[in-house]
């Protein structure tokens, strides 16, 4: 049986805040989003019709907790939530705070600009207040 390895994009590009039960937690280090991402333990996961039953149940309830402490952290106008995966084909979901004036608002994140890196501090920083909102 294969193990669960992060994609080495998703390693370089984020930092693990959190294990939910089925997700590693990450925080993008993008500085011009409040981003996160919920990546299912589960080797070999590509598309979200790939887990068992139990586990999109799980995913979804992850996600969904995810993005509510995230809002509730940042105060954000709209929480976007995806699983696009052209780029890294590991199941991963993007859960992303907006506000109305950042860097693309309205428009997608994806492929706009150059990435604003976050220190090591501020992801841990942002991680902590993430946490306790999910306590």
């Amino acid at each position: 049986m294969q193990e669960f390895q992060i994609d080495p994009r998703l390693e370089r590009d984020s930092m693990a805040i959190a294990d939910l039960g089925l997700c590693q937690l990450r925080l993008m280090r993008d500085a011009r989003w409040p981003w996160l991402l919920a990546v299912p333990q589960r080797a070999g996961i590509e598309e979200m019709f790939d887990l068992a039953p139990l586990d999109q149940t799980m995913l979804t309830f992850e996600v969904n907790e995810a993005a509510k402490a995230l809002k509730a952290v940042t105060g954000a106008t709209k929480i976007n939530i995806a699983a696009i995966g052209n780029m890294v084909r590991q199941l991963h979901v993007h859960v992303v705070a907006r506000f109305e004036g950042d860097a693309n608002w309205p428009g997608p994140i994806w492929g706009y600009g150059t990435r604003e890196s976050r220190s090591d501090d501020d992801c841990a920083a942002l991680a902590r207040k993430i946490a306790e909102a999910m306590a």
